[in-house]
Order: C-alpha cells, then structure tokens, then sequence
C-alpha cells in the first residue's frame, strides 16, 4: 500500500510568480526618481553654473580665480622612503594644527575667514 500523501497544487497569480522582477522594477523606478530630484537641486541651487568641470564650461575653466594659499600638495607618486614619510608628517602637522585651530563650540566656525575661503581683492 502507498502511503504517499500529496499536496494540492495551488495556482500562482502573476504577480506572485514574477515578484523578483517586480522588485527590481520598483528598485530601479526608486532610483531614477531619487537621481532626478538630486539633478533638479543640482540645476535649481545654482551648484550647476558653479562646475566648472563640466566640457561646456571649458573655456572658462582657465579664467576661475585660484586660491593662492600656503597648501603644499602632496605627491601621490615617488619612492617610500623616511624622507618623504616626514614631508607627509610634516605637511599633515601643518594642516592639522590649522583645523585645531578654529574654535567649533564659539564663533562661527564655518565663516569663510575661518575655512581660509575669502574672495581675492579686485
């Protein structure tokens, strides 16, 4: 005797069977929605006009005012060495006591004087 038991098939409606897919719809229609809202605050806040990375923009790259300040840039390329370890230590010093400097508890630490972001003299 055969004392097998078997199930009842039950039918999947459409949506049931194509889940995974209708996941990843939503996942990617989320996306878009989110990217599009962040390209129109990029465009309405005026950070668009500010870029002037972008090919349109290449003609006026080269007349952008540059920020001539004591920053010495470290090299990304060279010998690992103890001498330039201490050039890093040395330029990182300097930076840090900088940004020790300014008080964040008194003041107004993110006026322009104070992140050294001031506009040239004319």
């Amino acid at each position: 005797m055969d004392d097998k038991v078997e199930m009842p098939q039950t039918e999947l409606s459409f949506w049931d069977q194509h889940r995974y897919l209708l996941l990843i719809a939503i996942s990617i229609a989320i996306a878009m929605f989110l990217v599009g809202v962040s390209m129109a605050l990029y465009t309405n806040s005026g950070a668009a006009q500010l870029d002037l990375s972008r090919p349109g923009y290449s003609a006026v790259t080269s007349q952008a005012v540059k920020n001539d300040n004591d920053f010495d840039n470290y090299s990304n390329s060279g010998a690992l060495d103890k001498t330039s370890i201490d050039e890093f230590r040395t330029l990182y010093d300097r930076q840090a006591t900088k940004a020790k400097a300014v008080d964040a508890f008194k003041g107004d630490p993110l006026d322009p004087a104070a992140l050294e972001l001031s506009l040239p003299a004319n």
